[in-house]
Order: structure tokens, then C-alpha cells, then sequence
């Protein structure tokens, strides 16, 4: 979201960086950008020459004795650097690290001096609001949610892309009217907000507000403004493993909790999508989710198993399934997929044995064959191959 205002509207991060700084005293703003960007770095490039040209940035803007001057700093895609100690910390050129706070960047941030910290769609609010007035923006939202919210609206849904909503819309208006409701007429099974380390939200939360304090209240949150939507083919369990093997990739290492007690999280995650869990893992994910929670440094950390627990919470029935019966009812965990034939349906065509890579598929011509459990690797290409939809998958 925060790329797409850059790249579509540079200037309007800029005059709202420079009335940050004329109302704080500063006269210089850094903006922090992913070298992956190109795009939406060579137009900040193109918008602060431009305005520099104008006299809008520089020395003495419009003749009011104010200087204010912007920067790039390049990062490396970290996420871990959404954090701002972190932030500051790399555009320092050192390690994006957090650190404990107090001190505050306001306190003591950018090579120790009082720095404020915003992400791009704050700043791109702050000049329409200067234009239009405060009671303007209030009017839009809810009472402690103001203004407008971009999501990145994906997944199993038909409309996706960018979308900006007013503070206090539902889920259900998100996903079934401006999403256009879910891909192929499938039943929708959860909603992801807030990025990686946000929570799932099911059916019974799609009239819930979208604004800070009822995602949280829910078990998820704001986040990022990400908003992934899962039909009944997701799988939780694998859902959860996947967002915690992501966050596990992007922790700093820096603190115990999230560097050590993510992997551990991942790790029973891994062995329940593998057939190999029991209950005693369930209680242990509940128990190490609440200690990472409680005891991360950095935000990072913190709401990491996020997806664990609203997943539990919300989707326990399938932790079990997992568990005591090694069933994925989505069919996505490989290791618990079996595919067996019917009889009654198999023509002997020998079709599928010939495809099958490791020969686990067994009989004669013209009489039902036979998958032997133990060889098959659940590649799938019997099923691709059987004209007679013989061969399923449970």
C-alpha cells in the first residue's frame, strides 16, 4: 500500500514530511524505502527535485526562513525494520536490530537526536486534512477509529487489489461487496488481517467493525493493512505453519523469545501438518505462544503467534483432526493426504500405474488396481491421469 502512494502520489509524502518538520523544528526528513523498489524510488527522486525546483523544499521555502531538506535511505526488505528502532538503526548502517524503549526516537532516535517516526499513509493524510479541516476527517470513521484504511485486499476472493474504506466498515461489506464474495462460489473460511503476523477471523466476526480496537478485541489486528481471504480448500494448521515460517525467516535473532521460541512454535507446527503430533503439542503451542507474547522484545515478536492462537481459538477442530485422527480435512497437508482407488469406478486401464513415478500402483489389465500406501509419494499424477475419476483423495 504504502509503494502504491509513493509511486502514485510522491508529493503528497512530501509536503506532509515538510509540515511535520516546520511544526517539530527539524529541517531534515529521511525517507526509508526497499532498494526493491525502483519505481517508486525514481519518482520520490523525480517529486523532490521537482519541488526543489518550486522552492517547496530547500533553503528559505516560500520565503518564510524555513529549511527543510529530504533523503532516500535504502534498506534491504527486512521486516523486522517496520519496527522504528530498527528503522533508525539501519539507516544508521547498522544492524536493524529494536532495542528497548525507553528512549523513545522522540527522545533520542536518527544518530541520537529527537526523530519522529511515521509511515507513509499517516503522512498521506496529513495534507487533505489541512486542506479540508480536522472535523472533515473526523467525520469518517468511528469514534475512536477516524479517517479512511487501505487494504491490500487477496486471496480466494474475486476482486482483488488496493482499496480504500472508511473506518467502521464490516468484513462482510469488504468481502462480498467490494470483494465481490469468494472465488468459484466456494463457502468462505477465514479472512487473515494485519499481515503476517496478524490473526484469522471466521464467519461469526464478518460484522465485526474494521477499525484498532475491535481487530484486537477479535485476535487480530490492523497491521499492515494486508487482508488474505481463505475458502473452505485452506488448510489452518498448514495456514498458521506457513506465517510462522515466514516470521521466523524475518526475526532479527536479537532476543530469546522470538529467535528460539519461534523456531520451537514451527517446529510442532511442522510435526501436527506431518501426521506425527499429539495433544501434549496443542498445549505446548497454547503455552510457548503466551510466553513469545509476553516476553519479545520488539513488535515483531510480540504478535507473532498471532496466527497460532487465532487458529486455535478460532479452528481447534482441526488441530484435533490433525492429531488424533492424522486428517487434513482441506486435503493440503501432504503428508496426510491418501489416495485410494474405488474399485467399483477403476476400469483396470493401467493408466495410472504407468504414470506413477515410484510404481505404487499396482494390478492387471482391465481389473481394479490397487495404491500401495507405503511406496506412494502423493504427487497426484494418478489423479491427473484416471479418465474415470476412479482415484480420490482423503
Amino acid at each position: 500500500m504504502d509503494r502504491s502512494l509513493l509511486e502514485g502520489d510522491p508529493h503528497s509524502i512530501l509536503e506532509a514530511m515538510a509540515i511535520c518538520g516546520y511544526c517539530i523544528g527539524a529541517d531534515k526528513g529521511l525517507i526509508y524505502i526497499r532498494a526493491e523498489y525502483p519505481l517508486a524510488i525514481h519518482r520520490l527522486q523525480v517529486a523532490i527535485q521537482q519541488a526543489e525546483e518550486y522552492g517547496l523544499l530547500g533553503k528559505d521555502i516560500l520565503g518564510t526562513g524555513f529549511n527543510f531538506e529530504i533523503e532516500l535511505r535504502y534498506g534491504a526488505g527486512a521486516f523486522v525494520c517496520g519496527e522504528e528502532t530498527a528503522l533508525i538503526h539501519s539507516m544508521e548502517g547498522k544492524r536493524g536490530e529494536p532495542t528497548f524503549k525507553p528512549p523513545f526516537p522522540a527522545q533520542s532516535g536518527y544518530l541520537g537526536k529527537p526523530t519522529n517516526v511515521n509511515n507513509v499513509e499517516t503522512y498521506a493524510n496529513i495534507p487533505v486534512i489541512i486542506n479540508k479541516g480536522a472535523d472533515w476527517f473526523a467525520s469518517i470513521g468511528t469514534e475512536k477509529s477516524k479517517g479512511t484504511k487501505v487494504f491490500a485486499l487477496a486471496g480466494k476472493i474475486n476482486n482483488v487489489g488496493l482499496i480504500e474504506v472508511p473506518m467502521g466498515i464490516t468484513l462482510r461489506e469488504i468481502i462480498y461487496e467490494i470483494g465481490g464474495g469468494i472465488k468459484g462460489g466456494k463457502k468462505f473460511k477465514a479472512v487473515q488481517t494485519g499481515g503476517p503476523s496478524g490473526g484469522c477471523l471466521t464467519e461469526k466476526h464478518l460484522d465485526t467493525p474494521i477499525d484498532y480496537d475491535s481487530l484486537v478485541a477479535a485476535g487480530s489486528m490492523m497491521g499492515s493493512g494486508g487482508m488474505i481471504v481463505m475458502d473452505e480448500d485452506d488448510c489452518m494448521v498448514a495456514i498458521a505453519k506457513f506465517y510462522l515460517g515466514f516470521t521466523v525467516d524475518e526475526s532479527c535473532g536479537k532476543c530469546t523469545p522470538c529467535r528460539v521460541g519461534n523456531r520451537r512454535l514451527l517446529e510442532i507446527l511442522t510435526k501436527i501438518t506431518d501426521g506425527k503430533g499429539t495433544m501434549e503439542d496443542l498445549e505446548e503451542l497454547k503455552n510457548l505462544s503466551a510466553v513469545i507474547k509476553d516476553t519479545a522484545l520488539c513488535g515483531l515478536g510480540q504478535t507473532s503467534p498471532n496466527p497460532v492462537l487465532s487458529t486455535i481459538n478460532n479452528f481447534w477442530d482441526e488441530y484435533v483432526e490433525h492429531v488424533t485422527e492424522k486428517k487434513c480435512r482441506a486435503g493440503q497437508c501432504k503428508a496426510l493426504k491418501k489416495y485410494m482407488i474405488d474399485p467399483a469406478k477403476c476400469k483396470g486401464c493401467t493408466a495410472c500405474a504407468r504414470a506413477c513415478p515410484v510404481s505404487a500402483i499396482s494390478g492387471t489389465l482391465k481389473n481394479p488396481h490397487v495404491i500401495n500406501q507405503l511406496d506412494c509419494i502423493k504427487c497426484g499424477t494418478c489423479v491427473e491421469k484416471c479418465k474415470f475419476g476412479a482415484i480420490t483423495v482423503r
